[in-house]
């Protein structure tokens, strides 16, 4: 067996997540929720007996939401799936209960179990639901150094059971939802609250649970997003366009395919994709007949439609130099790591060094590069070291980044050890 296999092996005999008696056994398909597939949650009613019940409940809750990513427009929940000890699982529809502040204050102080916690709570947060502390599957079982953290794998991994997976993607949107993507999403939380239980356990085998308090408090009390400042500029192909009368076209094509996506609540890619839109910005158009002759405005879009991204594109090539868009700002930070070599030699063998050294510490302490360190900080600290390399001074810029302290002391030792030897 593989390291990961007897991990997840020992984790099914010591927790009781899976087959009793035969750990070589081949997974079992779970199939049904234990009490059944419950009722969609979707008035006032139903969701005061369910925040009650929820209330009453003992332990942490695992929580799980439901987008249409690719479907509709923005990012919101169309299904939270929640489980609790004495409650029970629970599927509440935030289009007929858009409000559930109260579900959330209901669950104040309790830990949250998430997977991949950092990808539902935006979307918990619109409809009034944060967590003031939270335990994520997914990155307690990267810190555990299992090499396959998707929920599926974990759960077959570490306790024994195969999940249906093949919901995913679906369109959460439609009404009613059918059976069998209701039993797809009760069975998400179904053993979150096991599978939480078994990696604490392990976690704190491997003397790793502190990092785990410690990234999960980090997820937690961390702040909403800013808005993108400029968010046309993140159009797929971008780096294309060179010339500000062709950024102007994207910027013109972007803004008006998101006010209509956004009207008629379809993902924008559904509207206009990113690369019609590229297309656009390259050739300038002069009229419609040569834009529809472009991949991406063919055969399929109607003469209103044309017209319409044609008057974008009109928009754009009357505009005055003085309102073009500037290239975009330099992003803070240092340059991007392929011109270290050109721009200062020295920061290149820094950096060189730091990625060989966090790499060995990594895979000594069988965890991700990433999860150790992150990538972005490591270049920070040899883009501009401390002038005296020591201890206390890369620790305080390693912090002064955003590390937590138990990445700040694993990492500063070798750290100062490898931008010493290219001083």
């Amino acid at each position: 067996m593989t390291d990961a296999q007897e991990t997840a092996a020992d984790l099914r005999t010591t927790t009781g997540g899976g087959p009793p008696d035969d750990v070589d056994k081949a997974p079992i398909p779970l199939l049904e929720p234990r009490e059944g597939i419950p009722p969609v949650v979707a008035d006032d009613d139903a969701l005061a007996r369910v925040v009650a019940a929820f209330a009453a409940g003992t332990g942490p809750v695992a929580v799980d939401a439901e987008r249409a990513s690719g479907y509709r427009y923005g990012q919101r929940a169309y299904l939270v799936q929640l489980r609790r000890e004495g409650a029970g699982s629970a599927l509440i529809d935030p289009v007929g209960c858009p409000d559930l502040s109260a579900l959330g204050d209901a669950l104040s102080g309790t830990e949250w179990i998430l997977h991949a916690a950092t990808q539902d709570l935006p979307c918990l947060r619109e409809i009034g639901m944060t967590p003031t502390s939270l335990f994520d599957t997914e990155l307690a079982g990267r810190l555990a150094g299992f090499p396959r953290v998707g929920l599926g794998a974990m759960v077959e991994g570490v306790l024994g059971y195969v999940l249906e997976k093949g919901h995913s993607a679906v369109d959460w949107s439609t009404r009613p939802l059918p059976e069998p993507w209701l039993r797809y999403a009760a069975l998400d939380v179904e053993l979150l609250v096991d599978l939480r239980d078994a990696l604490e356990k392990e976690l704190d085998r491997q003397g790793k649970l502190e990092w785990a308090h410690q990234e999960f408090e980090a997820i937690a009390s961390a702040p909403p997003a800013p808005p993108r400042k400029d968010p046309w500029r993140r159009t797929s192909g971008m780096h294309k366009v060179r010339r500000r009368r062709q950024m102007a076209v994207v910027r013109e094509l972007w803004e008006s395919r998101d006010r209509i996506a956004q009207r008629r609540d379809v993902s924008p890619g559904k509207v206009l994709g990113d690369a019609a839109i590229v297309e656009a910005a390259l050739a300038l158009p002069a009229n419609a007949t040569a834009l529809s002759a472009l991949p991406g405005f063919g055969q399929r879009m109607g003469r209103r439609q044309l017209e319409q991204w044609m008057a974008a594109v009109d928009r754009a090539r009357a505009l005055p130099e003085s309102e073009l868009p500037q290239p975009g700002a330099t992003p803070a930070g240092p340059p991007p790591p392929r011109s270290w070599a050109d721009k200062d030699p020295a920061a290149a063998a820094r950096l060189s060094a730091a990625r060989a050294a966090v790499s060995a510490l990594a895979e000594g302490l069988n965890l991700p590069q990433e999860n150790l360190i992150a990538p972005d900080t490591v270049r920070r600290l040899c883009w501009e070291p401390p002038q005296r390399l020591e201890p206390e001074t890369v620790a305080e810029a390693l912090a002064g980044y955003g590390a937590r302290p138990w990445q700040v002391e694993q990492v500063t030792p070798s750290l100062v050890e490898a931008l010493a030897a290219t001083a």
